[in-house]
């Protein structure tokens, strides 16, 4: 099955050598210079991965990853390949939806093995789970609560889903991270994973104040408790 990438990079002559690049190593790749361009591409094929720089004209690549999120399917990987340096832009850009952040300038290889990984790694799905009225269906991306459907981000629902696979085991913070963000710089991925638990339990739990399935064990990590 052909595999298509979408680079969205008002850099023409990087996108040019990018898209060279990856046609050689057997994807099909589409170019946007704009985030108007990238959604007027969605409309029209289907990718299995954004190459995202958050530095575009007329619209933000923050605003274009949350609407990808929010309009198109679970399975679409996201990794910014960007100009943009800062920890605070990483970890915003881990949040918001990406599942890769790579700053610029970066080596085609490095960049290819990181594809490489997300695409494996996304694709680990494959057995229904179900927990006290919490039912995750993996294969087809859906998450029902006493039978009423669950609405999660790519990255909440791979956090859920590897919660729910270990039940009553606690699991650190480094553990989520290396399951969620295996390329990414470790130090800057805690809030993320915070960030990640916090919508999650918003979703999930009756008191997101007092959470029940999903529960803090301090110094240790995240535990989920399947009867509760």
């Amino acid at each position: 099955m052909e595999q298509q990438v979408l680079i969205v990079d008002p850099d023409i002559a990087w996108a040019c050598i990018l898209k060279d690049f990856l046609n050689e190593h057997g994807f099909v790749v589409t170019t946007a210079l704009t985030a108007e361009q990238a959604m007027d591409i969605f409309h029209r094929t289907y990718p299995c991965m954004v190459i995202l720089e958050l530095n575009l004209p007329n619209g933000s690549g923050e605003m274009l990853c949350e609407w990808i999120r929010a309009n198109q399917t679970a399975d679409l990987s996201i990794i910014m390949v960007t100009e943009k340096s800062h920890v605070e832009d990483k970890i915003n850009g881990l949040t918001i939806g990406a599942d890769d952040y790579l700053t610029k300038p970066v080596h085609l290889e490095e960049l290819l093995a990181h594809m490489n990984a997300v695409l494996r790694r996304t694709g680990l799905f494959c057995q229904k789970i179900i927990h006290n009225g919490l039912c995750m269906k993996p294969r087809k991306g859906e998450v029902l609560l006493n039978g009423s459907p669950v609405q999660l981000t790519k990255h909440e629902f791979m956090l859920l889903y590897y919660l729910m696979d270990h039940p009553n085991q606690i699991i650190s913070r480094e553990a989520l991270v290396e399951q969620l963000y295996p390329n990414v710089e470790k130090d800057i991925l805690d809030r993320t994973i915070d960030a990640h638990i916090k919508k999650l339990r918003a979703k999930i739990e009756s008191d997101r104040r007092n959470p029940r399935r999903i529960v803090t064990v301090r110094g240790e990590g995240y535990k989920f408790i399947p009867d509760a």
